[in-house]
């Protein structure tokens, strides 16, 4: 195959993957890219340390939020985490395992009308309890629940 030919193949080769990942809206402007990270929550090493980046110091225990995660988890590496806030309003939905080297797992901004629900997989490196933290109109709720893990998973 001659080089000219190998060229053209490439430079249209390109220009296809850049049409297809635009029609997929995977080019955006950077500054959509970009969402605000919080920092000093996901390096706390501690669980109030992680509650008060969040602004959640002071939460309020709801029974309007669900937790649904397994009882005893074989494998800490992956452990399947579902939130389900009925809270009005919900703004924010973080995970936090409490016994965890970095206990702030992960945070979901909920759009305006969007549904209070997350599900996501963690990493957990021993039994202890998950803290769903929801944040609705300004205020912050709590909930949690006891995962007791038979194989380690991080740490």
């Amino acid at each position: 195959m001659n080089s000219a030919r190998r060229s053209l193949f490439k430079l249209t080769g390109g220009f296809f993957a850049i049409a297809a990942a635009g029609a997929a809206g995977m080019l955006r402007p950077v500054r959509a890219w970009t969402a605000p990270w919080n920092k000093a929550g996901f390096e706390s090493k501690a669980l109030g340390d992680a509650l008060k980046s969040l602004g959640a110091a002071s939460a309020t225990e709801s029974r309007d939020i669900v937790i649904t995660a397994p009882d005893i988890a074989e494998n800490g590496a992956v452990v399947p985490i579902a939130v389900t806030s009925r809270i009005p309003g919900t703004q924010q939905i973080s995970i936090v395992a409490e016994k965890n080297p970095f206990p702030l797992a992960a945070t979901f901004d909920i759009a305006g009308g969007g549904e209070g629900y997350v599900s996501t997989r963690i990493k957990m490196s021993q039994t202890s309890d998950v803290w769903a933290v929801v944040k609705a109109d300004g205020k912050y709720f709590t909930a949690r629940k006891e995962v007791k893990i038979t194989v380690g998973g991080c740490g």
